[in-house]
């Protein structure tokens, strides 16, 4: 655990809201790791610089670029509070699943480790969910907050992404498949999430949908990469992600 409680100044409370004491917040930050090692130690000292209690929980999915090395010396220099190493690659969906399953905060996010979120963003998630608005809250890159202008054709398949499961999930999110998604930890904990790969963002949208919880969206800045500078998604992940918005809706949950 790390630095005092973040403070916020929560309007005054009002019935069905259920606010979180600045005083009680932990943020368990789940932190899924595959050949990042240019940008791991900078993402864990910004996470670090953000003024909240937190558990940092990173798993690596099998890197081979010795990311696992530095990951093991943050660990002992007590940088990160878990570590856990997949022994096999399953796919960034399978190891936010893993840090879920070691989380303990009462919020939980997910922390992409190539930079392209910014931790300072955390506030604003922060906000709904600590003044009882919001049990889930997503970052939108597309409401007007800064970001590196790349492809355009990534835009448009996200929003059409964005759109296809927003008439399945009847809600008006404008922006499904972003990384930044604070949820309670209970309710983050009581989802049944069975994705792997990248169909974890569909997944957990249909989920939080289904579940009948309390969903917020806010700006965030967003600096993509390029596929030279190390980007992994490409366009057979969005056809992917076609299927898995049809599988996450139209079947039932599964039990646990």
């Amino acid at each position: 655990m790390s630095t005092p409680p973040y403070a916020i100044n929560a309007p005054p409370r009002l019935q069905g809201w259920t606010p979180i004491d600045p005083r009680d917040l932990v943020l368990s930050v789940l932190i899924p790791v595959y050949n990042e090692r240019a940008t791991i130690e900078t993402i864990i000292a910004q996470v670090h610089a953000v003024p909240v209690r937190k558990q940092i929980i990173c798993v690596d999915d099998c890197s081979r670029d010795g990311t696992v090395e530095i990951l093991r010396a943050m660990k002992a220099a007590g940088r990160i509070d878990h570590l856990v190493v997949h022994d096999v690659n399953r796919g960034k969906g399978a190891a936010i699943r893993t840090a879920l399953a070691a989380s303990t905060g009462n919020v939980v996010i997910v922390q992409d480790a190539d930079l392209e979120y910014d931790p300072t963003d955390w506030a604003a998630l922060l906000e709904p969910i600590m003044d009882g608005r919001a049990d889930a809250v997503f970052g939108s890159r597309f409401l007007g907050g800064p970001h590196r202008v790349l492809y355009f054709w990534h835009s448009v398949g996200n929003n059409l992404l964005t759109m296809f499961s927003n008439m399945l999930t009847n809600l008006n999110l404008t922006d499904m498949e972003t990384c930044y998604k604070a949820i309670r930890g209970e309710v983050a904990r009581s989802l049944v999430l069975t994705s792997n790969r990248f169909g974890f963002e569909p997944e957990v949208t249909a989920r939080l949908a289904k579940a009948n919880v309390r969903i917020f969206e806010v700006p965030i800045s967003y600096s993509g990469r390029t596929y030279a500078e190390g980007k992994k998604i490409g366009w057979r992940d969005g056809v992917a992600a076609i299927w898995h918005i049809i599988k996450f809706n139209l079947t039932s949950v599964p039990p646990r």
